[in-house]
C-alpha cells in the first residue's frame, strides 16, 4: 500500500514533500533540517511512517505513533529556534485487518526567519529548493532577514483561545487608570487582541492571568555603590508574571527601597523622592512596551545604585540606530516593536499613543542641575535609561567609562575591559588610558596593550595633530 492511496498528492506538491519510516535517534539533524529548511522556503508536508522514495507504508501502532509524535515535539522544541508553524496529525489506515497510522507534519512558512537548528551548540541554516534540503546560501540568509524583519512577535497568532474571564487583572488594570471605565470584548477585537474566531495573539497572552514564562521576566537588583561590577549586592529579586503584575512590581520594588528627603521653604517644607513618581513609571512602562519578546533567555534589570537606577529592556531601538549615551531625551525617535502591546497599555491609559513618555521624564527633571539628567543609551542587544537619585546631592558619579562586553581578546591581558570601557564614549590618548590604568606611558604599555587591542580591531587608532588617539569599535564592543 502506498501514500497515493491514502493523500492525493501532485507533482507540484511532490516537492514539498518528504518522508521517513522512523524518525532516526542517532542522526536527528538530518530530519531536523527539512522541517527547518520547509520553515525558511514555502512549507510542506512531512510524513512519518512512509519508506522514502517508494512512498510505502510502514505505519505505526497507536502507541507507537503517539511515542513518536512525542519525540519529534521534543526535538523540535529543544533544537529549532524559533519555533516552526506547524501542525501534527494522524491518518489512520488498516492493513490486513490490523490499525495502522501515519503521522503527518504540515509545516507552514515561518513568518520569522531564519529557522535555525541548533545541535551540540552549533546553529546551522537551511532552505528547502528543487524537493532537496541544503544549507542556506549567504544571499538567501539576507533574503530571510529582510523579509521577516517587520515581523512583530505580539501580532503573531496563536493556538489558545480568549476566554473573558482569564483576564481579570487586565481589566481592573483598565479601570484603575480609567475612572472605573470597562474594557470591552469590542474593543480589544478591534486592538487585534483576539481574531474574529476567537484566537488569542501571542502579546494577549501575556496580559492573562496567572502567565507566568520568561517571556515577561524581570529582575530587580540593589547595589550598595556606583557600579554593578565590583560593588556588593543588596538585594535581588527576579519575577514572573503577566505584563500589569510586571508593571505594579517594578514599581513598588524602586518605591519601597528609593530614599526621601525634603526642602525647607519659608513656611513649609516640600518632600523630594529618589525618582519622581511619573518618570519611574514611563521609564517602566517602556521598558515593557518596547522590549523584544523574541529574545529568550533575557530579562528586563531594574537596578538601584548609590546614585542613579537603571532601567534595561532587552533589545535596541526598535529599526533605530545604536546610539551612545545622550541627555536629549526628546530627539529619540523608537518605532514601536509590539504595536498590539503598546495599543494595551494606550488604552489602559498608562503610555501615550505620540509616544510623548521620554518627555514626560525630561519634564519631571527640569528643575534638576546638570549633575541629575537622565540619560539614555542604545547598544545591540538593549536599551537602558538612567534616571539619577535626586535625594543624592553629587549628582551621578562617572568616570565616563562603561560597563562593556565583548569576546576575550587573542593574547589579552587583565586591564583590556577597563581600556574598552574608558575608550568606549571618547577617544583618548596613550598617555590618558595609562593614567587612568595607573601604569607607566611605556613601550610595554603601548604594545602589549594598546596595539594588541588595535591589531585585533577592538581599539581603533585615529590620529590628529601628530597624537595617537584610541576608541572602542563598536562593532565588536558593546555595553553590558
Amino acid at each position: 500500500m502506498y501514500l497515493e492511496q491514502l493523500v492525493a498528492i501532485s507533482a507540484i506538491e511532490d516537492m514539498n514533500m518528504e518522508c521517513k519510516a522512523k524518525l532516526s535517534r542517532n542522526d536527528v539533524v538530518g530530519w531536523l533540517k527539512t522541517i527547518a529548511g520547509f520553515s525558511n522556503a514555502e512549507g510542506g508536508s512531512f510524513f512519518i511512517g512512509v519508506e522514502d522514495k517508494t512512498n510505502k507504508l510502514i505505519g505505526f501502532s497507536r502507541k507507537d505513533a503517539d511515542n513518536e509524535r512525542n519525540f519529534l515535539n521534543n526535538q523540535i522544541n529543544e533544537h529549532l529556534f524559533p519555533k516552526p508553524a506547524l501542525r501534527i496529525s494522524f491518518i489512520r489506515y488498516e492493513k490486513n485487518g490490523r490499525e495502522l497510522y501515519l503521522i503527518r507534519v504540515d509545516v507552514t512558512e515561518s513568518l520569522i526567519k531564519p529557522v535555525i537548528v541548533k545541535f551540540n551548540h552549533i546553529p546551522s541554516i537551511y532552505m528547502r529548493r528543487d524537493g532537496f534540503t541544503n544549507g542556506a546560501t549567504y544571499e538567501e540568509i539576507i533574503q530571510m532577514s529582510i523579509k521577516s524583519s517587520n515581523t512583530q512577535f505580539d501580532i503573531l497568532e496563536s493556538e489558545e483561545i480568549y476566554v473573558r474571564e482569564e483576564f481579570s487583572k487586565l481589566f481592573a488594570f483598565h479601570q484603575e487608570h480609567n475612572g472605573g471605565a470597562k474594557l470591552t470584548d469590542k474593543a480589544l477585537m478591534s486592538l487585534g487582541f483576539f481574531t474574529p474566531d476567537h484566537k488569542l495573539k501571542n502579546g494577549a497572552l501575556l496580559f492573562r492571568d496567572g502567565y507566568d514564562q520568561p517571556k515577561t521576566e524581570v529582575q530587580c537588583s540593589v547595589f550598595s555603590g556606583f557600579n554593578k561590577g565590583s560593588e556588593r549586592i543588596v538585594t535581588i529579586n527576579r519575577f514572573k508574571g503577566n505584563i500589569t503584575d510586571s508593571i505594579c512590581y517594578m514599581l513598588e520594588f524602586v518605591k519601597q527601597r528609593m530614599n526621601h528627603t525634603f526642602i525647607k521653604l519659608a513656611n513649609s517644607r516640600v518632600t523630594i523622592d529618589s525618582y519622581p513618581e511619573r518618570a519611574l513609571f514611563e521609564g517602566i512602562v517602556s521598558a515593557v512596551a518596547h522590549r523584544d519578546y523574541f529574545l529568550d533567555g533575557t530579562q528586563i534589570q531594574v537596578d538601584m545604585l548609590k546614585d542613579r537606577l537603571e532601567i534595561s529592556s532587552p533589545g535596541s531601538f526598535y529599526q533605530g540606530e545604536k546610539i551612545g549615551k545622550t541627555y536629549d531625551l526628546s530627539k529619540i525617535i523608537s518605532k514601536r516593536r509590539n504595536e498590539l502591546i503598546c495599543g494595551i497599555l494606550v488604552k489602559c491609559n498608562v503610555m501615550e499613543a505620540a509616544g510623548t513618555g521620554f518627555d514626560k521624564i525630561m519634564q519631571e527633571y527640569m528643575d534638576a542641575d546638570e549633575r541629575h539628567r537622565p540619560y539614555i543609551y542604545s547598544a545591540s542587544d538593549h536599551f537602558t535609561l538612567v534616571l539619577p537619585d535626586l535625594t543624592y546631592s553629587e549628582g551621578v558619579i562617572a568616570d565616563d567609562a562603561e560597563n562593556v562586553e565583548f569576546v576575550p581578546v587573542p593574547n589579552g591581558t587583565p586591564h583590556d575591559e577597563k581600556v574598552l570601557s574608558f575608550c568606549y564614549n571618547t577617544a583618548r590618548k596613550a598617555a590618558e588610558i595609562a593614567e587612568y590604568l595607573e601604569l607607566s606611558d611605556s613601550s610595554y604599555f603601548r604594545k602589549k596593550i594598546l596595539e594588541n587591542l588595535v591589531e585585533h580591531h577592538y581599539l581603533e587608532k585615529d590620529k590628529a595633530a601628530g597624537t595617537n588617539y584610541y576608541k572602542a569599535n563598536r562593532d565588536i564592543v558593546g555595553l553590558g
